[in-house]
């Protein structure tokens, strides 16, 4: 799992690099529109084309109908008919290529968050670091910092959810690496500091499972600690002076660049 995550996080964090010296909404319109002509080309080979093609028609024809005849109760409620069981075959034809791209795109989206979704812990403000232990007896953890972080509490114990949380303060720039001593295992956690963007890690995790959910890490290597998390601000695309959300940029995107590039490609949606 390690190997896949880290197959994925490499050319996303060259890719962002590239475009470090523009605004996030590039790349991520880039990048959009690159997996919107692979999500076009992934359908027009998974999907069976003809009766893609048979069944707008018939959708075009029904609706043609309706329009011609909307007089006559007998062929509307016909049309109607036909039209609900083409629109119910379209989605049916549909489900294959859906289901083929769901898995990647679905990996895709979970790395992309590292990039779009939190902003590094900004300088001099204090963040809360926790640990989530398998073992509700274990109380000896420790944590040191590199001296561009200050940790400004003694380790907090929330028995019930079994769990342990710091706060700290970054000081500078840049990523650190917080260093935990649990049960006499060193784990360590890397967090992402300043007022730039770029690669930010989420949650680090121990179970095979849960890395992919959370990817941006290597895997915990120590079985008493279940995951370490850090609260990083949220982060938002400005376009146009307006803050979005990153994923409804993607969609939009990616929906448009497939929806414009359809009749090149010769792929019927």
């Amino acid at each position: 799992m390690d190997l896949l995550n880290a197959a994925i996080n490499l050319p996303l964090s060259w890719f962002y690099a590239a475009f470090s010296w523009a605004p996030p909404v590039l790349g991520l319109s880039v990048i959009s529109i690159v997996v919107g002509i692979g999500m076009l080309w992934v359908f027009g080979k998974t999907s069976n084309q003809v009766s893609m093609k048979a069944v707008k028609r018939k959708v075009y024809a029904s609706l043609l109908e309706l329009r011609v005849f909307a007089d006559e109760p007998a062929v509307t409620w016909r049309a109607q008919k036909s039209l609900f069981t083409a629109n119910f075959r379209y989605m049916g034809l549909a489900l294959r290529p859906a289901l083929v791209m769901l898995v990647p795109v679905a990996l895709l989206l979970i790395h992309m968050e590292a990039f779009y979704v939190r902003a590094p812990l900004p300088l001099g403000r204090e963040a809360v670091v926790t640990m989530a232990v398998n073992g509700a007896g274990v109380t000896d953890a420790e944590l040191k910092t590199p001296a561009a972080v200050a940790v400004e509490t003694p380790p907090v114990h929330i028995t019930e959810q079994r769990q342990i949380s710091w706060r700290i303060r970054p000081a500078s720039a840049g990523t650190a690496q917080l260093q935990f001593t649990v049960g006499g295992q060193p784990v360590t956690k890397t967090i992402a500091t300043g007022d730039g963007r770029g690669f930010v890690p989420g949650r680090a995790v121990s179970g095979a499972l849960a890395a992919v959910w959370d990817p941006d890490e290597k895997r915990i290597p120590s079985a008493a600690v279940e995951w370490i998390d850090v609260r990083y601000p949220e982060a938002s695309i400005e376009i146009f002076g307006l803050h979005l959300n990153w994923l409804l940029w993607f969609i939009l995107v990616s929906m448009a660049a497939a929806l414009l590039l359809k009749k090149r490609f010769g792929v019927v949606l």
